[in-house]
């Protein structure tokens, strides 16, 4: 990939990113319930990488993907949210989220194509420790459904703007459009591996 595509792939990333870089963790903000579960998402550069990339994949991937992919991650994700919110334990959370954002990305870089249903899976996979930790972080003070309804709400935003990203990408290049998505998965990837071992 050229120089060009990355700064194309960086440009495009920053457009559709809010301007933090901080996880999601307790403390950033003191707004409760409804404002505190749709900043949790979008404030947190694993959960915006992640969901944004499965908007882009789903955009790759056209057709049914187009919703099934954003559909099954918000799903999974609520279905983690009660587990975490119930105290239910899943191992490795953090590193799931981490590990979210490296194959993400990477699928997206590989312009990977496997069947739609074991994307499916894999999206639902991740969905469930972003998904925990919503849960688990939810501030004692906020009612249960308005956080939980902002968290499903950031999420839904953040799978359109990785949609609208694809798209815009795909318009404003035709010609070098696939590259420059390829780029981006692999901006992201590079990130996730950052998160992963600490350095970001």
């Amino acid at each position: 990939m050229s120089v060009a595509s990355f700064r194309r792939a960086g440009l495009a990333l920053a457009l559709v990113l809010p301007p933090s870089a901080a996880f999601a963790h307790p403390g950033h903000f003191d707004a409760t319930g409804l404002a505190y579960g749709f900043a949790h998402p979008v404030t947190g550069l694993d959960h915006v990488l992640a969901m944004v990339m499965v908007g882009v994949l789903a955009w790759q991937l056209g057709g049914r993907a187009l919703w099934l992919l954003p559909a099954t991650f918000v799903a999974a994700m609520a279905l983690g949210g009660v587990l975490g919110v119930a105290g239910a334990a899943i191992p490795f959370v953090e590193t799931g989220i981490a590990l979210s954002v490296v194959v993400l990305g990477a699928v997206v870089a590989l312009g990977m194509r496997a069947k739609l249903a074991a994307t499916i899976g894999l999206v639902g996979l991740f969905a469930v420790f972003h998904g925990h930790a919503h849960g688990v972080e939810m501030p004692g003070d906020a009612g249960g459904l308005a956080y939980g309804l902002g968290f499903v709400l950031g999420t839904a935003l953040l799978h359109l703007a990785g949609i609208a990203a694809g798209f815009l990408i795909g318009r404003l290049a035709d010609r070098n459009g696939a590259a420059v998505t390829r780029a981006a998965g692999a901006v992201v990837g590079v990130t996730g591996i950052g998160i992963l071992t600490g350095l970001i």
